[in-house]
This record gives structure tokens, sequence and C-alpha cells, in this order.
């Protein structure tokens, strides 16, 4: 700081000369070398004080690393929460979300925030698909959507995986899955369920020149395409057959034609809906399981007012037809009484 006073005083002076040259008239390049003398002085003074500023600070470096730190990292969780929003239901916020059980009653938060969140695979035709226009469409989304109007809600849909559709319920993320879901013990522990509001058989799908497969009797041994997680894929292993993973129709249709896989387990109206929509396909149903699965709606355990509702907006859905009809629009018949 002294050698910064002592500068600033040698500026001053000679400043202040220069000004009395001007006063005195004197020739212009005196002038003009006194003032860019001045200039410099000046800067080199600023440098001088800036450093001594810097030295100054240099005890609270350790602070100045936290603040960087702090902003990089908001910034990286801003860059996190907008990939989030872009891509299908991932397992963000699991550990600072709570489930709705801890927080309240889910129904009342729904209706407070006027939206529903709901999780569905948006792949899996006729129940959760996209148009040609792009829209998602299909007939749990439709029965998703009525159940929101009921609840004087909006819906909003995320779509995912099978797996993921599970994790995010989990995570708060989503507030209901409609999906075709069935129960299992499994999920029980879990989850609680609305009322049934599909019953289907099962079907086995095989290569249209397969004739060793005719019944569950014969999936001993046999290579199933299945998603590893589903009920329809649980089924099929337990009569013996060994899993080979696959996320879509398409997939274990694929499977099927270039042997390797023997058969495919699923509900009677996906493989309908498939083969109206591709039928060039090699494929054939070579059987049906005698007993049939139900679709229905898990709810995070400790909700027990908004199973309460969804099982009333259904039977309100089947009370009018409205259910019935959107089954016979998407499956070409009702299945939605035993």
């Amino acid at each position: 700081m002294k050698q910064t006073k002592w500068i600033l005083t040698i500026a001053a002076v000679t400043l202040f000369s220069g000004m009395h040259c001007r006063l005195k008239k004197q020739n212009k390049n005196q002038e003009d070398y006194i003032m860019k003398t001045t200039k410099w002085i000046l800067t080199a003074a600023a440098v001088v004080l800036t450093s001594g500023l810097l030295a100054g600070c240099g005890s609270n470096g350790s602070q100045t690393g936290t603040t960087t730190a702090a902003l990089t990292g908001g910034t990286t969780a801003q860059a996190g929460a907008t990939e989030t929003n872009n891509t299908e239901a991932n397992n963000t916020e699991a550990d600072s979300t709570q489930t709705a059980s801890d927080e309240g009653d889910l129904l009342a938060q729904i209706q407070e925030k006027g939206v529903i969140t709901i999780g569905t695979e948006g792949t899996y035709s006729p129940n959760s698909y996209h148009d040609e226009s792009g829209k998602l469409v299909g007939f749990d989304v439709e029965v998703a959507e009525k159940i929101a109007e009921k609840l004087g809600v909006r819906a909003e849909f995320v779509e995912s995986k099978w797996d993921s559709l599970f994790a995010g319920m989990d995570s708060g993320r989503i507030d209901i899955v409609v999906n075709e879901v069935e129960v299992s013990e499994e999920r029980k522990e879990k989850y609680d369920f609305s009322a049934p509001y599909t019953y289907i058989h099962g079907a086995l799908l095989v290569a249209a020149d397969n004739d060793e497969i005719q019944g569950v009797e014969d999936l001993e041994g046999k290579r199933a395409a299945q998603n590893l997680t589903s009920s329809w894929g649980q089924m099929a292993e337990s009569y013996g057959a060994e899993l080979v993973g696959v996320d879509s129709m398409n997939q274990s249709v694929e499977l099927l034609l270039t042997g390797r896989a023997d058969v495919t387990l699923n509900a009677e109206t996906a493989f309908y809906d498939f083969m109206k929509n591709q039928p060039d396909q090699a494929v054939k149903i070579a059987g049906m399981t005698d007993s049939t699965t139900s679709s229905v709606i898990p709810v995070r355990k400790g909700n027990e007012s908004l199973v309460r509702a969804i099982d009333s907006a259904l039977e309100e859905m089947r009370e009018s037809g409205e259910l019935a009809e959107l089954s016979v629009k998407y499956f070409g018949e009702d299945v939605t009484t035993q």
C-alpha cells in the first residue's frame, strides 16, 4: 500500500505539471509526453493496488472455491433436471422424494395440483401406443383419461419401459400405472390395487410352421420370448420355459421368425391387434390358457382413498357402458366382464 501511495503522489505531481505546462502554453510535444507518462504511472498504480487487494483476499481462497463448486453443482443439477424431463421415466430423486404415504394423502395432493401423473409404456398396442400422427392412444390411455376426468383433474402421462414404471411410482414421480398390470405376490408387498377392469386369456404365439406347441403344457424346455419381469413371463417360466428377454411385441416376433425363440406368451388381445396390423407375418396363435388374467391399477400402499376413488370411477364407467365401448374399440370385443 505504501508503494501505491508513492506512485499516486508522483502521478498527481506529474499531472499537475502537465496542466501547468498547458497553462503556460508550452509546445504540444512536451504536453503530450507528460500526459502519456501520467497515464502510464496511473496504470501502474492501479495494477499495484489491485495486486494488494487480491493478496489481501488470499486468506479467503477456500471460500471462493466453495462458491464456484456450488454454482457448478447447481448448473449440473439443472442440466440433469432438463435431461430427466426429456427421457422416459428415470430413477432420479429416489432418496429425496418421500412416498405419498409419508407426505400425506395422495388423492388430496393430486386434486390440489389438478394433475394425476400416469405411467405407461407407449409401445404396447392396443393398450398404450402412438398412432400415425404421433399421439399417445390406446385402451389403457383412454381408461386413464376417463379416470382423471372423473377425479376432476388432468391426466399427465409419463412413458417408460416396463421396469421403470414401477421405479417411477416408488420414487413418487408417477402416481399410478395404467398399463395392463396384473396382481402378483411380489407387487402385493408394495402396492394396493384397484378392482379389475379387464379379464383376458393368455395366448401362445409361435411361428406359422411350428406344430410342437399346442398349449402351456408344451412349454417345458422351450425358449419363450418374454419381458423378464412381466406376469406373462413369470407364467411361462412356471411351465418350465426358458426365458429370452425382450422389450416389445415386435422383438418377440422377430425372435420367433429367426428361430431364436420358440414361443411367446401374452394377452390374447395383444396378439389379435398385432396380427390385424401385420397380417403378413408368419406367426399363429397355438393355444390359449384356461384361466383369465385381470388388469388392475396399482397404487403405492397407504393411499386407500385414491384406490376407492379409482374404483368408483371404474364402476361408473362400467355402468355407463363407457368401459365396454373402449374395449370393443380397441380389442374388437368386450373383455371388461368375466
